[in-house]
């Protein structure tokens, strides 16, 4: 049964995002770990050396895998923002209408920069998912 390879680290979030050389990039790490501390009330954690997870919540699948996964977060890359909506988007759809500029994945949210998106839409859009993963893995 293969294991998950990215894992929780002990890296510090801010130590990694303040190391990030674009500036705007920086910037919006540091804009994005600010408001998904507020909107989960969680700590945020390294997941392997790039990704910057809120919660967690252990998922087992029919196959018998299981493991330890974030509930919410996201990974300030070269290319892009990326925000990890871990329902997908299918119950959102009237959100990402009126988010902006934007590009998705099965539950992956692609941001250029923060300035191309409403964050008033994406506040609402990790917080409804966070809500979301948090009720459907309650203990």
């Amino acid at each position: 049964m293969a294991e998950n390879k990215t894992k929780q680290t002990d890296q510090s979030p801010e130590d990694f995002i303040n190391s990030i050389e674009n500036e705007t990039r920086r910037a919006d790490g540091l804009t994005l770990l600010s408001l998904m501390r507020k909107i989960t009330g969680e700590p945020a954690v390294m997941w392997g050396p790039s990704i910057i997870g809120f919660g967690t919540y252990h998922y087992r699948y029919d196959s018998g895998q299981e493991g330890t996964w974030m509930l919410t977060g996201f990974s300030p890359r070269k290319a892009n923002l990326v925000l990890y909506i871990m329902p997908g988007f299918s119950d959102y759809e009237r959100l990402l209408v009126c988010l902006g500029k934007y590009k998705t994945g099965k539950s992956c949210l692609y941001i250029n920069r923060l300035s191309d998106i409403d964050m008033t839409v994406l506040e609402e859009l990790v917080a409804l998912s966070f809500s979301h993963m948090r009720q459907k893995y309650a203990d």
